[in-house]
C-alpha cells in the first residue's frame, strides 16, 4: 500500500521530468548531426527497397548495415513511416540526403522511441530501496535516480545532437535489469536476448546476466552460510532460459541461416580491419598505451635511437579508421584485446558467483563487465562509456561509496564525449548541459549522503577540477597557437589520455570495493 501511495504521488513529478527532457530534445532538432545520421538514413533505404537476402550485401554507401537483424527490422518498420515524410530519403543512391522533412523524421523517431527508455527508468526507480525517508521530494533517491537517468548528459548529446538510437536500446537494457531486480527472471532474460539481437555491443555485459540467472534462477536455494545448495538445481529453469535464447536467436538469425548468409552477417557485425582504436581514441587503456608509444617515439627520435624514415607519418593520430602498427611498443592484435578483456572480467564474475549480494551484486558485476570491455576492447567507441555510467546510476543513489565512484566516472566519461561535438554553435550547448548535469549530480548525491563521509577525497577533487583548464586549453588556447596546423590531434590526445586516467581509476576503485567487501549474515541468507 505504501508503494502504491508513493507511485501515485510520484506520477506527477516523474511525468514532469519526462516531458521536460522531451521538450529539450525537440529544441535540439536543428543542432549539428554526425555521419551517423546518414548511416541510419541509408539503412532505412536498404531495408525498405531491397529483399532480406541483400540487406547485408548492399554496399552503395560506405555506411553498410553492420547491426544485428532485429535492428535492421526496426529500420524496416521506421521506413514505412518515413515514406510519408519524404520518399526521397528512401532512395539508396541519395547519399547524404538531408531535406528538412528527413531531419525532422529522423530526430523525432529517436525522441519517440525514447518512450521505452522513459518507461524503463520508471521501472528502475521502483526497484530503488527507499529506506532514506525524505520529506522533500528532491532528496528522495527515486527522484535523484530519475534525473540522473532521464537527463543523462551523455545520452542527450550522443542521441539528440550527434545522432543515434541508444536511448531505445538502453531502455531495453534497463528494463531487463528492473525485471531481474523484481525477480521476474524469464522476462529479464527475454528482454536481454532481444537486446543482443538489436546491438551486439551488449555481449560485453552478457557474462553478468548469464552468471546471475544461473545463480539466482537455476539454483533455487542457498545454504545457511550463503554457499550454493547444489541439490536445488532446476533443469526446468535451465530449459526455459535455453528455450528463450534459442527462440530469439532463431527469429533473428534463422532467415539468414536458411539463406546461407550467416558468415556474411557475422563478417559485417565484427569488422576487425577497423583497427585497435577509433579515429578518436576512447579514454581507455589503449589510449594510455598509444600515448606511451608516441612519447617513446618522440624520445627515440631525439636521441637518434629510431630511424625517422621507418616511422609512418602521424601514426595512430591521423584521424583515420584503419589498422596501424605501434612504433616502439608491441602492436596489439584483436586476440590480445579479447584475452585482456576476458581476464579483466573474470574477477567480477567470480564475485557474483561466490559472494552473491542479490540485485546489487548483479549491477556491480554488470558495470565492471562494461568497464572492463571499455578499457581493453578492440576498436572501442568513446560512446560505449554510457554502458557503464547508466547502470552505475542505480548504485549511486544507494551507497555513498558507489556515489563517489559514479561522480568520477560520469564526469570524466561525459567530458571525454566533448570532441564528438566539434562545431562552434554546439560549444555553449555542450558546456551548459554538462555543467547543469554535473552540478546536479554532485549536489544531489552530496545531500543524499550528507551524514556520511565526503564522497570524494582531495586528490579526486583536484583531478576533476583540472578538466576546466583542459577544456579552456583545447577549445580556446590551442586553436590560437601555430601548433594547430602541424599537430591537429593534440586536443583529442590530451582529452582522451587525461580522461583515460579517471576512467581507469574509477574501474580500479569499483573493483577494489567489490573484491574487499564483506557480506553480512542477512545478505548471505538472501
Amino acid at each position: 500500500s505504501a508503494g502504491r501511495a508513493m507511485a501515485a504521488g510520484g506520477r506527477s513529478w516523474f511525468r514532469a521530468l519526462a516531458l521536460g527532457v522531451s521538450f529539450l530534445k525537440c529544441l535540439l532538432i536543428p543542432a549539428y548531426y554526425s555521419t551517423d545520421f546518414e548511416v541510419h538514413r541509408n539503412w532505412l533505404a536498404i531495408t525498405h527497397n531491397l529483399p532480406l537476402s541483400q540487406w547485408y550485401y548492399e554496399a552503395t554507401s560506405e555506411w553498410t548495415l553492420d547491426y544485428p537483424p532485429f535492428f535492421a527490422w526496426f529500420e524496416y518498420a521506421l521506413s514505412h513511416v518515413a515514406k510519408y515524410f519524404d520518399p526521397k530519403m528512401l532512395v539508396i543512391e541519395n547519399l547524404n540526403y538531408t531535406s528538412r522533412a528527413t531531419i525532422f523524421f529522423q530526430r523525432f523517431s529517436v525522441i519517440f522511441t525514447d518512450i521505452l527508455f522513459i518507461y524503463a527508468v520508471r521501472e528502475c526507480c521502483r526497484c530503488v530501496n527507499g529506506k532514506r525517508a525524505a520529506k522533500d521530494i528532491l532528496e528522495k533517491p527515486t527522484f535523484i535516480l530519475a534525473v540522473l537517468l532521464l537527463w543523462n548528459f551523455g545520452l542527450l548529446i550522443v542521441d539528440h545532437i550527434h545522432f543515434q538510437y541508444n536511448g531505445f536500446l538502453f531502455g531495453l537494457m534497463l528494463l531487463s535489469v528492473a525485471r531481474l531486480c523484481q525477480k521476474r527472471y524469464l522476462e529479464g532474460a527475454l528482454l536481454f536476448a532481444v537486446l543482443l539481437h538489436f546491438k551486439h555491443i551488449y555481449m560485453y555485459v552478457a557474462p553478468a546476466y548469464g552468471i546471475y540467472l544461473l545463480r539466482s534462477y537455476c539454483f533455487t536455494a542457498n545454504n545457511a552460510d550463503g554457499s550454493l545448495k547444489w541439490r536445488s538445481f532446476s533443469f526446468l529453469h535451465v530449459t526455459l532460459l535455453g528455450l528463450i535464447v534459442c527462440l530469439v536467436s532463431a527469429l533473428s538469425l534463422g532467415p539468414f541461416i536458411v539463406l546461407g548468409q550467416l558468415p556474411q552477417v557475422i563478417s559485417r557485425l565484427f569488422p576487425f580491419k577497423r583497427g585497435l582504436c577509433h579515429a578518436y581514441w576512447a579514454p581507455n587503456f589503449w589510449a594510455l598505451y598509444n600515448a606511451v608509444d608516441k612519447a617513446l617515439t618522440i624520445f627515440g627520435l631525439k636521441c637518434n635511437f629510431l630511424d625517422p624514415t621507418k616511422i609512418p607519418k602521424a601514426s595512430m593520430t591521423g584521424g583515420l579508421v584503419q589498422e596501424f602498427q605501434h612504433t616502439v611498443l608491441p602492436s596489439v592484435t584483436p586476440l590480445a584485446t579479447l584475452i585482456c578483456t576476458f581476464i579483466s572480467i573474470l574477477p567480477s564474475v567470480f564475485c557474483l558467483w561466490f559472494k552473491p549480494q542479490g540485485p546489487r551484486g548483479f549491477l556491480q558485476c554488470l558495470v565492471l563487465c562494461a568497464l572492463s570491455s571499455f578499457m581493453f576492447g578492440w576498436h572501442v567507441h568513446e560512446k560505449a562509456i554510457l554502458l557503464a555510467i547508466l547502470p552505475l546510476s542505480l548504485l549511486s543513489v544507494q551507497r555513498a561509496k558507489d556515489a563517489g565512484i559514479y561522480l568520477i566516472l560520469t564526469t570524466t566519461g561525459h567530458f571525454s564525449l566533448f570532441p564528438l561535438l566539434f562545431t562552434p554553435p554546439e560549444l555553449p550547448i555542450k558546456i551548459l548541459l554538462m555543467l547543469l548535469f554535473t552540478v546536479y549530480s554532485f549536489s544531489s548525491l552530496k545531500s543524499l549522503f550528507r551524514r556520511e563521509r565526503p564522497l570524494l577525497n582531495w586528490l579526486e577533487t583536484i583531478y576533476l577540477a583540472q578538466l576546466v583548464p583542459l577544456e579552456i586549453f583545447c577549445e580556446i588556447v590551442f586553436p590560437l597557437t601555430p601548433w594547430k596546423g602541424h599537430f591537429p590531434f593534440v586536443p583529442l590526445l590530451l582529452t582522451s589520455v587525461y580522461c583515460a586516467l579517471g576512467v581507469a581509476y574509477a574501474w580500479l576503485k569499483l573493483y577494489v570495493s567489490v573484491l574487499t567487501e564483506r557480506i553480512s549474515v542477512r545478505q548471505k541468507a538472501e
